[in-house]
């Protein structure tokens, strides 16, 4: 596997003593991870965060071996996680994406609609701008994995936030069945604090 293509940070676990793995969501690959040296360190710490846009040079031997990667930082969404509710959302799609997609399958619509979403969510002076994008967004996740019907229809704050409520038995039951823990409460966190202002 030879791959150099633009990314979307989904998670960093570490790996040893100053090693990561790295989960991104790339336009040609889909879901990628990559073992990327120095991901713990001084300077790749703030690029390998959860939204961050990055630059991936992703190389392995064979098929089944993990890839090695080096990364480069193109727009850091950092400055946003320390808001709440731009953190809350972030921090929920990007689990949600992570722990969805299969790996090495496209998705490119996924792809366009992440970066479009958390440009949004980065951008919008509220909520309201970019909670309608969030409900579209896991409602496109469902469709292209095969589970979806028709796109969910968001009005204002409150109705946007009453359709997102009844997709949960979805995700929860579809994509994130056996391995929901962390990704369900990074949602239910996002929705108590989007109840907090409709």
């Amino acid at each position: 596997m030879q791959l150099k293509a633009p990314a979307i940070v989904l998670a960093a676990r570490a790996h040893g003593e100053n090693a990561v793995i790295l989960r991104m969501l790339t336009q040609e690959a889909g879901l990628v991870a990559a073992y990327v040296a120095g991901g713990q360190g001084r300077r790749l710490r703030p690029v390998v965060i959860p939204g961050n846009a990055i630059e991936a040079d992703i190389r392995a031997r064979s098929a089944s071996q993990l890839p090695f990667g080096k990364v480069e930082l193109v727009t850091s969404r950092a400055p946003w996680l320390n808001e709440p509710l731009p953190a809350a959302a972030i921090l929920w799609v990007t689990a949600l994406t992570a722990t969805a997609l299969p790996e090495r399958n496209p998705y490119p619509s996924l792809y366009d609609a992440l970066g479009g979403l958390l440009d949004a969510i980065c951008h919008a002076p509220a909520a309201r701008g970019w909670a309608p994008a969030l409900l579209s967004y896991e409602a496109l996740v469902l469709r292209e994995l095969g589970y979806g019907g028709m796109k969910p229809e968001a009005g204002d704050l409150p109705q946007t936030l009453d359709a997102l409520r009844k997709l949960a038995p979805a995700l929860e039951r579809y994509l994130l069945a056996d391995r929901h823990g962390d990704a369900m409460s990074a949602r239910g966190r996002l929705l108590e604090r989007l109840a907090r202002i409709a």
